[in-house]
């Protein structure tokens, strides 16, 4: 049975995807700007919106009976190669002892504030394992 999570963007309705998708013991979740959905802004420090993103994953994760230690791979989008060190300063810090296989790209995003998007997949129960 495959359950769909929301998080509740107004992009997941508007662009038709959800936040996270549970297919047995994996979960996809889709890629993850650093809006903070509860006040429904993009914070301009690009370490500050990768927390934000971590945070929406692991929420999505923990609705899926997962968390971020159960992550076997991440994909990092990243817009200036010049904010490398800030997203790894933050990203390291939460999966250096997980150590997900990882892609890190450099490209566009869809608006000028999204500085980094991140999108993972996890095996429910991986960490423990």
């Amino acid at each position: 049975m495959v359950t769909h999570i929301s998080s509740g963007s107004p992009f997941e309705a508007r662009i038709g995807y959800s936040r996270a998708v549970v297919d047995r013991d994996m979960v996809y979740v889709s890629g993850t700007t650093g809006y903070d959905y509860a006040l429904m802004v993009m914070p301009d420090d690009v370490a500050d919106q990768t927390r934000n993103a971590l945070a929406t994953i692991a929420k999505a994760l923990g609705e899926a009976g997962s968390s971020l230690k159960d992550v076997v791979r991440v994909r990092y989008y990243l817009v200036d190669m010049a904010d490398y060190d800030a997203v790894v300063e933050v990203v390291g810090s939460v999966f250096a002892q997980i150590r997900p296989a990882a892609t890190m790209i450099v490209c566009g995003l869809t608006t000028p504030e999204m500085k980094i998007e991140i999108e993972v997949t996890a095996r429910i129960g991986a960490g423990a394992s």
